[in-house]
């Protein structure tokens, strides 16, 4: 017998779980993804776009206008920066899956944690002055930055998988 053909791709798997994750946060207009593994393949961590812990997701803001304490900005924790600090060991030369390019903020946290190599799936904000700050750290930094191409369209988790 011959092995299963359809079965997912280390990316499609990695930033499938980036996906999946992005789907706790509670965010009404962007709910954002991360998952970080290493050389081995091994996950590491994975965050998503959130209050902080302690910090009630109805207590806060979630609009995007507004005076700034009454809007998300001042509050949120990213993906990215969430996946960093759930990690419990070194990230160095890992790689970073994000389902949106990285604000310069988180940025600068994926630099300083050691992570070697991002791979995203959309970059919402290519023209923003923060995404261009990224880059441009991300080149400065020689870290290693590529868009997604998935090999599948979609995955479908069953719960009634009998």
């Amino acid at each position: 017998m011959d092995k299963r053909e359809s079965y997912l791709s280390w990316g499609d798997y990695f930033m499938g779980l980036a996906l999946l994750s992005a789907k706790r946060s509670k965010d009404p207009n962007t709910q954002v993804g991360a998952c970080i593994v290493n050389e081995n393949k091994k996950i590491i961590s994975v965050g998503y776009n959130g209050m902080p812990i302690g910090c009630s997701d109805d207590a806060f803001p979630w609009s995007r206008e507004g005076e700034d304490l009454n809007t998300k900005y001042p509050y949120v924790v990213h993906a990215e920066l969430n996946a960093i600090l759930n990690s419990k060991v070194d990230l160095s030369n890992c790689t970073i899956y994000v389902t949106m390019f990285p604000c310069n903020e988180c940025t600068k946290a994926i630099i300083q944690s050691g992570i070697k190599h991002m791979i995203y799936l959309t970059n919402k904000y290519p023209d923003s002055t923060a995404v261009k700050a990224s880059m441009k750290m991300l080149d400065s930094a020689g870290i290693t930055y590529e868009k997604y191409i998935p090999r599948i369209d979609s995955v479908v988790l069953n719960y009634k998988n009998e």
